[in-house]
């Protein structure tokens, strides 16, 4: 039978992304305990409170990482990707055979956490996405090389928290990354433009807002509910010769097609670009 509880778990560099998994899992009531660390005791007092989970701040106890990565079997690295060298020679010596590591930092690859970490951790690379803060994460998963099906399944579970899980070979993160990890700051510059475009219209801002958010969150709740393809449920909106028809052709006349792909290519050269430190 599969322990339905997670094994103890620290987040070394629990800024939003790290927090808001600590938070998913915590909620979720599924670990036998959590460890967060942070820089400050401004952020780590963001945490403080919640049930099964310590906040420590590191200028309070410099050697807080160590300690944390010592007494978990599940260690997330949260912070940013110049830091993570470093932070992995330093909590080396102190994780225990076995232990899963986990990255979260974008263009840090499992070979680097692998040469550093060196025999008998095992690595995994993911690549959550900020809706993770209202359990809504899709969270892109890599296994590393000595990573098997037991590992993948335990650490999906804890991204399960916090919304769903994709499964995929590394060298298709990046990629993962252009789409639902670059994803939400797409849609909110479309929330942004659609508010202006209702501000032009003679609208107050207030519900220029509202229309605007509420149009995409309820759009969103109508994909979610149906299941439909959004392709069908855009047909159904587009009534033949009218005012929707009109403003879709539009969109499709500038190409929308294209220039999505235009951007998410140039998401992955970046991502790319941070692979190899540049």
């Amino acid at each position: 039978m599969v322990d339905a509880q997670l094994p103890p778990i620290a987040i070394l560099g629990a800024g939003s992304m790290g927090g808001a998994i600590a938070r998913g899992v915590a909620a979720s009531g599924s670990s036998r305990g959590i460890v967060v660390t942070n820089r400050s005791a401004a952020k780590a007092a963001t945490l403080d409170g919640i049930a099964g989970l310590a906040s420590i701040a590191l200028e309070a106890h410099p050697d807080a990482n160590l300690t944390a990565a010592a007494g978990a079997d599940i260690v997330l690295i949260g912070v940013k990707p110049a830091m993570v060298p470093d932070l992995l020679e330093a909590v080396a010596p102190v994780l225990r055979p076995g232990t899963i590591v986990v990255s979260l930092a974008a263009g840090v690859t499992v070979a680097t956490f692998e040469r550093i970490l060196g025999d008998g951790v095992v690595v995994l690379r993911s690549m959550p996405n900020t809706p993770a803060t209202v359990g809504r994460a899709v969270t892109g998963l890599a296994a590393g090389t000595t990573a098997d099906a037991a590992h993948v399944a335990l650490v999906r579970r804890l991204f399960e928290t916090v919304g769903a899980v994709v499964e995929v070979p590394e060298d298709k993160i990046d990629a993962l990354s252009t789409i639902s990890g670059s994803g939400p700051a797409y849609l909110f510059l479309f929330v942004e433009e659609l508010t202006k475009a209702a501000l032009a219209k003679g609208f107050s801002p207030a519900d220029a807002r509202l229309m605007a958010e509420q149009t995409v969150i309820g759009a969103a709740a109508l994909l979610a509910a149906t299941g439909e393809d959004p392709a069908e449920l855009r047909r159904q909106v587009t009534s033949p010769k009218g005012t929707t028809e009109r403003a879709i052709a539009v969109l499709q006349d500038a190409h929308l097609d294209e220039l999505l792909g235009r951007a998410t290519d140039a998401a992955l050269a970046r991502a790319r670009e941070l692979a190899a430190g540049a």
